[in-house]
């Protein structure tokens, strides 16, 4: 294997040891080995992690835009190989983090779409009403009304241990990412669903997650993606709702009726209080729509 090669396995491992999402690990993967392959022309090795400068990242990059990649996609690839040089540099691998010197293309700005509060509690009724003959329906009634009162995303919703939820004072404990642990409050029908849930969910030994696959082993994210996309094609004839779109409603929802935007970036687990402002945006979109509509001026 080449130098370059074996320094990509490198990084993906501490990936692996610094607990990043399963998700970030296979699409980092995937792009550092594209930009291994683009820097091996046949019959010859990549050069040594050293004598990658800033050229060869940018001719590197100006070929994702000519295979006319989205922004966003070239994005994901430029972050991954500025993970890999910033290891290599903590390292002592490299002098320089060649891809930080590069200029980050900008995305497009883009709100994303929000259901109301009448669609998605009238998607979780339908759910708890049973007009889809499902094998668990306590299972998934329960696991909706966590994506949507709690705001939980798919990965921290499937990797719940039952010790993680409090019942009894209506609290979960929540791994998001980078292992930072929240508390979010369990409202009151997620705490009935729970309740409906545990007395027909089977008692495996040894097993601690807290929603069981069709094998009794833990629900992965994927497995609950389908089931979400499930309910959501046949209930409201929408398959692009996913689990992120009720934590999208969820936050939208908090916001409209007047949570404070500090406090809404804490339920989140959002790291950066940016990253929770977009739902701003999203309530200034929705109150323009409604004075447009509404407003004999408009």
């Amino acid at each position: 294997m080449s130098e370059l090669g074996n320094q990509i396995e490198r990084y993906l491992e501490e990936l692996v040891r610094s607990a990043a999402s399963r998700h970030t690990i296979d699409a980092y993967a995937a792009d550092l080995r594209q930009f291994l392959e683009f820097l091996s022309p046949p019959g010859s090795e990549p050069p040594p992690p050293r004598a990658i400068d800033v050229l060869v990242v940018r001719e590197w990059l100006a070929g994702l835009y000519r295979d006319q990649l989205t922004v966003v996609t070239i994005r994901r690839k430029l972050a991954a190989v500025r993970g890999l040089f910033g290891f290599l540099l903590r390292e002592g691998v490299v002098a320089v983090n060649a891809g930080r010197i590069v200029r980050t293309p900008k995305a497009p700005q883009k709100l994303p779409a929000v259901m109301t509060a009448e669609q998605a509690n009238a998607l979780i009724d339908g759910v708890a009403s049973g007009r889809i003959e499902r094998p668990f329906p306590a299972r998934d009634r329960a696991m909706f009304e966590l994506l949507y009162g709690c705001g939980l995303r798919a990965s921290e919703l499937a990797g719940l241990d039952l010790e993680d939820v409090d019942r009894y004072d209506g609290w979960v404990r929540v791994g998001g990412k980078g292992r930072k642990e929240r508390q979010v409050p369990l409202p009151r029908k997620a705490r009935e669903a729970l309740d409906g849930y545990l007395s027909a969910r089977p008692v495996v030994r040894g097993q601690r997650a807290l929603f069981l696959n069709h094998r009794r082993g833990r629900l992965t994210d994927r497995g609950l993606r389908g089931i979400v996309k499930l309910y959501a094609t046949l209930l409201a004839g929408d398959p692009s709702i996913h689990p992120h779109s009720l934590r999208h409603a969820y936050a939208t929802h908090l916001l409209a009726d007047g949570a404070d935007l500090r406090a809404i970036q804490e339920l989140l687990g959002h790291v950066r209080l940016s990253t929770t402002q977009k739902y701003t945006q999203v309530s200034l979109t929705d109150l323009m729509a409604v004075y447009d509509k509404a407003h004999p001026k408009a």
